[in-house]
């Protein structure tokens, strides 16, 4: 049998180290595994790669073949390191499955190294939601709302336990926070990557508990907190509270509560943005003549001027008199709501048939506010 290349295979050179070796190993058998690479000659491909491997891998190994060349291994190397696929259980724990699942289905995970199962983990941000009427959005007011957290204990630390000497590298997993374990899966016998049962991923073991929290490093704290909501908040905006969301982990700075502003609709102002637009009754009379009318704001009464003449449904905008959100006053808008009467007296009537009268002798061009203006001026 033709002596085999093994480092070729691999695409090292002869003094390549052992985890350059790795490396490339794991790079080709990614590339040409059966499962991720259905072209011809990519499973034969993969069990050289695979045979290659077992014999650099191993130090013995290497140096018999640096000496005698894959003769030496002849009947032994090529059947004990691939036996098919439920014989990858010796070999596939020197690549990382991660990857291969990250290339099946997207995404995957990332191995995690002793530093990364320690680091500290910032907490999860939380979400509440509080109901205040229109005018408090308007004016600005205080809330209070009951809220829960965790709290680092102060006597630990948030260690957990009674003393720092106390605190040991978990026997189980060496510090890592992980263990490995072996599962079936359709690859065959693999190794995956778990969190340590006894440490919860810390990598730690607390010999003796702090009394304070009980080995927990928190403590669960219920309380009320007020918050000072600005003047002209919306109704859905957000105010941050920090420090009041989630518990971190290692160490790592809770989260942020987010309280979310739910506003109830008046029943006298519409609000759009930072402008307020509120609705006026204006009688005939008011609306042909003109007038000037006093005018509910956010901030009290204000005269508003009504121009002769006025058409139905008009817009009449008053500067200033809208939301004030810093130093920015929004403005308000009057929308005009000529009322028609219903029940007139007989004076009102006999007034409007001689104001028909006069209409009816009047050009056409002429404007039929203009005619009302005229006959109740006389």
């Amino acid at each position: 049998m033709a002596n085999k290349d093994y480092y070729a295979t691999l695409g090292v050179n002869k003094d390549a180290s052992a985890d350059e070796i790795k490396k490339a190993y794991r790079t080709l058998a990614k590339k040409y595994h059966p499962d991720l690479n259905k072209e011809p000659g990519a499973e034969q491909k993969f069990k050289e790669i695979q045979e290659a491997y077992d014999v650099l891998s191993d130090d013995q190994k290497r140096k018999t073949y640096d000496q005698f060349g894959s003769a030496a291994f002849d009947g032994s190397a090529g059947g004990a390191g691939f036996n098919g696929f439920n014989g990858f259980q010796g070999s596939f724990q020197d690549f990382d499955m991660d990857d291969i699942f990250s290339q099946i289905f997207g995404g995957g995970r990332r191995r995690q190294s002793r530093a990364d199962a320690n680091r500290p983990v910032r907490g999860e941000d939380q979400l509440t939601r509080v109901v205040i009427n229109f005018m408090d959005s308007i004016n600005g007011c205080i809330v209070t709302i009951p809220v829960e957290y965790d709290e680092r204990c102060d006597y630990c630390g948030g260690t957990g336990a009674k003393t720092p000497q106390d605190i040991e590298t978990c026997p189980t997993c060496g510090g890592t926070g992980q263990v490995n374990k072996r599962v079936q899966s359709f690859l065959g016998t693999i190794e995956q990557r778990t969190v340590c049962p006894d440490c919860h991923g810390t990598g730690k073991h607390v010999k003796n508990k702090c009394p304070h929290c009980n080995g927990n490093g928190y403590t669960h704290v219920k309380t009320k907190i007020e918050i000072n909501l600005p003047a002209g908040i919306s109704n859905g905006q957000q105010v941050r509270v920090p420090g009041r969301g989630g518990r971190g982990i290692n160490g790592g700075e809770n989260g942020d509560l987010y309280v979310e502003i739910a506003v109830n609709e008046s029943q006298v102002f519409e609000r759009k943005g930072n402008d307020i637009y509120i609705s006026v009754p204006l009688s005939i009379a008011d609306a042909s003549l003109g007038c000037t009318i006093d005018v509910q704001t956010v901030y009290g009464e204000a005269e508003l001027k009504i121009p002769a003449g006025i058409q139905q449904g008009t817009l009449l905008r008053m500067r200033g008199k809208g939301v004030k959100k810093g130093a920015i006053f929004g403005d308000q808008y009057v929308k005009v709501d000529i009322k028609i009467p219903k029940n007139l007296s007989e004076e009102q009537k006999n007034l409007l048939r001689q104001f028909q009268d006069i209409e009816e002798r009047k050009p056409v061009h002429e404007s039929w506010f203009d005619k009302i203006k005229k006959h109740f001026n006389k």
